[in-house]
């Protein structure tokens, strides 16, 4: 029986399209059977538009909040040799057309990583193409979704609830219309009952600081929570790389956040009044 290689996956997703993205996954597990590292690189409002995808694909979103040039590419490479020396993966496939990744291409290859590559047609140099070992050029399809496999168990099963999928989705635009309608009146209610002192007391969360908050809730209290303790659940989260500052990150988000030192502490400023 041949072993099963082990297969890494990184996708630069600031730089390919959410459907290209299906697409690599779905090429990659035909071509290997599995994949046992799935990692894709963005910003945050790409994490958040994409969240549905990533999670149906079971990608993990590394969001990187670093607006700085080539910030995603520098994550993106720095991991990539981390996973290469801890894992030890047999294949690395990286999913982007940008030609800034040579470098780690050829450094994981010296790694003993067999470096395949997928990128959008149309965007990818042929400079780029030739420093991998494999090249795949992906179309991009506006506004169509890749085939998604079905076991072969379930494919009864999903042939018989056709009819009932067909029936829902013609019913869905209506359904959706009425309750579109519904909550936007009891919100107007709500507002309008609402003291001003009440109606006041919600802030605007960025997305950046909506990511920091969901790693570490203790934030959410408003109260001086040790820097040390929020930096090792942002790492946690993938927030923060293993040897990145969190007084840098913070730095970029003095609006939201405030760092006071000795001891090291830090709190949410944005937390509604008590």
């Amino acid at each position: 029986m041949t072993p099963t290689l082990r297969v890494m996956l990184l996708i630069d997703a600031d730089n390919v399209s959410a459907d290209v993205i299906e697409q690599a996954v779905q090429r990659t597990m035909d071509e290997y059977g599995a994949i046992h590292v799935r990692r894709a690189y963005c910003n945050a409002e790409m994490a958040v538009n994409r969240q549905a995808m990533f999670k149906r694909l079971s990608v993990r979103p590394m969001v990187n909040l670093s607006a700085g040039k080539n910030s995603t590419d520098i994550a993106l490479s720095v991991d990539a040799i981390d996973l290469a020396i801890n894992e030890r993966p047999d294949v690395v496939v990286l999913v982007s057309s940008d030609s800034d990744f040579a470098p780690l291409v050829i450094r994981l290859r010296e790694k003993g990583c067999r470096v395949c590559g997928i990128g959008q047609q149309g965007k990818t140099g042929e400079e780029t193409v030739g420093v991998y070992d494999a090249f795949m050029d992906l179309a991009h399809h506006a506004g169509t979704k890749p085939a998604v496999r079905t076991a072969p168990a379930k494919k009864a099963a999903a042939a018989k609830s056709a009819p009932a999928k067909t029936a829902r989705a013609k019913a869905a635009p209506a359904a959706k219309k009425a309750a579109a309608k519904t909550p936007a009146r009891k919100t107007a209610k709500a507002v309008k009952a609402a003291p001003p002192s009440q109606q006041q007391q919600q802030p605007q969360i960025s997305e950046a600081a909506e990511f920091i908050l969901q790693a570490a809730p203790a934030l959410r209290s408003g109260n001086d929570v040790p820097l040390n303790d929020v930096a090792k659940a942002l790492r946690t989260a993938g927030l923060l790389g293993k040897h990145g500052s969190s007084l840098k990150l913070f730095d970029k988000l003095t609006a939201e956040f405030a760092v006071m030192q000795h001891p090291d502490r830090i709190r949410w400023t944005g937390a509604p009044a008590p």
